[in-house]
């Protein structure tokens, strides 16, 4: 039975509303999912709060388990809160499993988003665990995502986001993502949002993605965690790609490796996106550490990477620079396979190759096949750099080799 709480209505919490300021704008208002604020309307789920709702309202979540996919088209806020020594509001699988909600901008393939965030709102979630454990997609397709903002901006703020993941004989789907934030492609919408202080782990495919030419992305303070060696997926901790511009910092990026190692798995991958700024990230235990690189649709250049540390590169570069006018300096890279960093020419980019106008200075690398490759390329500036117990400090070319060390160039994979 519903107790007074469930009774009251919102129409009558609308009438009730404070209006403030000569303009006569109204307080926004504050629901509950669940029982844990008796004092607010309350409702069972959080797509029917959703639901009816008004635009500005907070919905506060009570710990537990809500086995649902929530679908949002207005301006609200969605927060967990705490009642007594609980503290887990958590998004799971419906018992029939997750199930396709919307398509991909990219190309119309499915995507079932347990958040789905879209209609040009502005949504913050907070403090809300995410988990796709029991999603029950059989095959490839639809794409599994935590949270998809698709052409809407907000903040996502500690949240947990798990499990986007496929059944383990489902190796070599390219599917399941964590936090997924998308805009143009010929839709006229855009996106702009900050992901910061969250957990993203256990991800089939990705962990955070930007995507799309309309889309501005603030990842930062984030703990983002591969599932180690898998042959499910080539791997990306964070990527931003398809002409999306942001900031990456201060984020901790770890176990991205493909084990087959046919195509690379990256900590932080910028595909065919320039001019963004990637800081004081700590990437370690990846095939690539961090990856800036072009297909030749679109440049990924101008990008800035200082400050980072990158550790356990697994066959491949520290950093590798496969675009033009990018600048890697006061990095910090140790125990890389390959170079420690790549200017790397190998990539096509205005109807030439790639590895020009880059600067590579002030970094300190410890342990590589090369300190800094240096690729073919031209209008460079590859000095001043500190090297430690490297082969070679700086080579020409595309590749390195030795007698105790052969570098294997392979490809990175980015989510399509």
């Amino acid at each position: 039975m519903k107790g007074k709480a469930m009774g009251r209505t919102l129409s009558t919490m609308a009438i009730a509303a404070i209006l403030v300021g000569s303009q006569g704008v109204a307080a926004a208002i504050t629901v509950a999912v669940g029982s844990c604020r008796p004092q607010l309307v309350s409702f069972p789920t959080v797509q029917a709060a959703v639901n009816q709702s008004p635009p500005a309202t907070v919905i506060d979540i009570c710990p537990g388990i809500y086995p649902e996919q929530v679908s949002i088209n207005k301006n609200l806020t969605l927060t967990g809160v705490t009642a007594g020594t609980a503290d887990a509001a958590v998004i799971g699988a419906p018992p029939g499993g997750i199930v396709q909600n919307a398509t991909d901008l990219f190309d119309g393939s499915g995507i079932a988003a347990q958040i789905l965030v879209q209609g040009a709102a502005d949504v913050t979630i907070n403090h809300l665990t995410v988990d796709g454990g029991n999603n029950q997609i059989g095959g490839c397709a639809p794409n599994l995502v935590g949270i998809y903002y698709q052409n809407s901006s907000g903040t996502i703020g500690g949240v947990v986001a798990r499990n986007q993941a496929l059944s383990a004989a489902l190796n070599g789907c390219q599917s399941g993502l964590g936090i997924f934030v998308e805009s143009g492609y010929g839709s006229g919408g855009t996106a702009n949002v900050t992901i910061r202080n969250s957990s993203v782990h256990s991800y089939q495919k990705n962990g955070i993605t930007a995507d799309g030419s309309a889309t501005v992305a603030t990842i930062t303070n984030n703990y983002v965690v591969g599932q180690g060696p898998t042959t499910g997926a080539a791997e990306n901790g964070i990527q931003v790609s398809d002409g999306a511009t942001g900031t990456i910092s201060d984020n901790d990026v770890v176990d991205d490796i493909y084990s087959p190692a046919s195509v690379g798995a990256s900590g932080i991958l910028i595909f065919d996106s320039g001019s963004l700024t990637i800081s004081f990230n700590t990437v370690s235990d990846t095939q690539f550490g961090i990856v800036v690189f072009s297909d030749g649709a679109l440049p990924a250049d101008n990008n800035k990477i200082t400050a980072n540390h990158v550790s356990a590169t697994h066959l491949d570069d520290g950093i590798d620079l496969c675009s033009n006018g990018n600048t890697a300096q006061n990095n910090v890279v140790f125990s890389s396979d390959g170079a420690g960093i790549h200017i790397d020419s190998t990539c096509t980019e205005g109807g030439g190759p790639t590895g020009n106008n880059t600067t590579v200075t002030g970094n300190s690398i410890n342990e590589a096949c090369a300190g800094v490759l240096l690729g073919n390329g031209s209008g460079n500036t590859s000095t001043p750099n500190t090297f430690f117990n490297v082969p070679v400090t700086t080579k020409a070319g595309d590749s390195c080799s030795g007698a105790l060390i052969q570098r294997r160039r392979v490809k990175v994979q980015p989510q399509r």
